[in-house]
């Protein structure tokens, strides 16, 4: 009985001992002390060459602001998740926004103090100069003088020359005075004859080609230029005057025409999911999803009403201007990854710390969706208000029409596009749940990625246009009947 009551005084020392040493240890590894929290607004220094994951970050991720989103995982205790990227950093990689703004501050005061000193010094070398450039005030007085002379001497001349020419004109009006009446009756003849100008109206028939792009803003990638080739069908009325050069007009009008442009991005996404199917051990992933390159070219087919004014001078040289309102009907587009070598989709289980790497479970990228192509780009339905111009040459033909050749440009000033799947990745993961597979979606990059869209088209225009009633010159015989 002895024995095992002392078999347990010495456990229970032992217990003890071990206890006050993790405690001791516990007490001598402070937590980890953060200097930012979720939600700060930061900027990624330009000395950060690596993510935690081992990435190279890409050039414009120094450029933005971005939003703590998490602070310290299992995987990266001591690292901050960037919500914007959805990248994990260190903490000496980040400071704050505010200390960016007071370095450019800063540097913009230096600046405007150096301005201002060289300006001082300028001002005070030319006021040295100043005192050596003055002339002898007798000089210019003297120059003065002769000056005047030579002025009051010339109108007395010219006085002479008009008398000395008016006495020759009476006498030769003396001598022929039926020739003058003649060329008299002759100059006004030619200034009567002119053209009679009325308003008119005019159908007009275009087609115009040239240069485009959907301008796609977008956080990833960049967009390429594209084409378009519209029809014109337009109406217009031009108020015309006598003795006025220009004639001012307003068109309405539909025209219908294909644009295509396109952009190229990376695609580079992470993100964890939680999969809480059995709530007693729930499992976090983190998704890794790599693509480089993809293409993309968007399509439009689309309808455009102007309401421009125009002016067009006696010469033939027209100038319209006014806007437009564009509506996209169909918008197709294809898409193309072109690496396929580097492209795939991993996932890491945190809990048993597993990798893999493009198997069923995580979701695969197929073979048949490295190329692919869609009815809807995402731009169906929303209005486009632009700013138009056109100018140009155009000619009146022996039929009373005519035909004009000219360059144009538009530019989207407002664009109702929204896009509400802006945040979701261009290859979309489902994750597995239960017995069920990951699903893998790749979707358009304009749904995906662009947060805001424009337009823009320059070009060439050839017209015809149908004058009612028929422009044509008419002259007055009847003045001297």
């Amino acid at each position: 009985m002895k024995t095992m009551k002392s078999i347990l005084i010495a456990a229970t020392l032992i217990c003890a001992t071990v206890v006050s040493t993790m405690s001791a240890q516990q007490a001598a590894t402070p937590a980890y002390q953060w200097n930012v929290a979720v939600g700060d607004s930061v900027m990624i220094k330009p000395d950060c060459v690596k993510y935690l994951t081992g990435e190279t970050p890409s050039t414009w991720v120094y450029d933005k602001k971005h939003t703590v989103g998490q602070l310290g995982t299992k995987r990266f205790p001591e690292g901050v998740l960037l919500f914007n990227i959805n990248s994990w950093v260190c903490e000496e990689c980040i400071g704050p926004v505010r200390e960016q703004n007071q370095a450019a501050q800063a540097k913009q005061a230096e600046q405007a103090k150096a301005a201002e000193q060289a300006k001082q010094a300028e001002q005070a070398k030319q006021a040295e100069v100043a005192p050596k450039e003055t002339e002898p005030v007798v000089v210019k007085e003297e120059a003065a003088a002769v000056i005047a002379a030579q002025e009051a001497a010339q109108p007395a001349t010219e006085e002479v020359k008009q008398e000395e020419a008016s006495t020759e004109a009476g006498a030769a009006l003396e001598e022929k005075p039926e020739v003058l009446v003649e060329q008299v009756k002759g100059d006004s003849v030619k200034s009567e004859l002119k053209t009679i100008k009325k308003g008119y109206d005019r159908f007009t028939i275009g087609v115009r080609g040239g240069a485009s792009g959907l301008l796609h803003k977008v956080e990833q990638g960049n967009w390429q230029c594209g084409f378009d080739a519209l029809l014109d069908l337009q109406y217009a009325h031009y108020w015309a005057k006598d003795g006025r050069l220009i004639d001012l007009g307003i068109i309405t009008g539909l025209s219908i025409g294909y644009a295509q442009s396109g952009m190229k991005s990376d695609v580079n996404s992470q993100f964890t999911y939680t999969d809480n199917s059995d709530p007693s051990f729930p499992m976090h992933i983190d998704y890794d999803i790599r693509a480089d390159q993809v293409k993309e070219n968007d399509g439009q087919l689309q309808l455009e009403i102007p309401l421009m004014f125009s002016l067009i001078h006696a010469n033939g040289l027209f100038f319209n201007i006014g806007p437009k309102f564009m509506i996209p009907v169909y918008t197709p587009f294809n898409q193309k990854i072109t690496d396929n070598k580097n492209t795939y989709i991993s996932a890491y289980f945190q809990e048993i710390m597993v990798p893999v790497k493009n198997e069923v479970i995580t979701g695969m990228l197929r073979e048949n969706q490295f190329k692919q192509s869609g009815t809807d780009n995402g731009n169906q339905f929303t209005i486009n208000i632009m700013l138009g111009a056109e100018i140009g040459y155009e000619w009146t033909l022996n039929s009373g029409n005519s035909l004009g050749l000219g360059a144009y440009a538009n530019y989207c000033l407002y664009n109702s596009f929204k896009n509400n799947t802006s945040n979701d990745p261009l290859i979309n993961v489902t994750p597995p749940q239960g017995s069920s597979l990951a699903i893998v979606d790749v979707l358009s990059a304009t749904k995906t990625y662009t947060s805001k869209l424009g337009f823009f088209d320059v070009g060439v225009k050839v017209a015809y246009h149908f004058n009612f009633p028929k422009k044509r010159v008419y002259k007055d015989d009847q003045l001297f009947e």
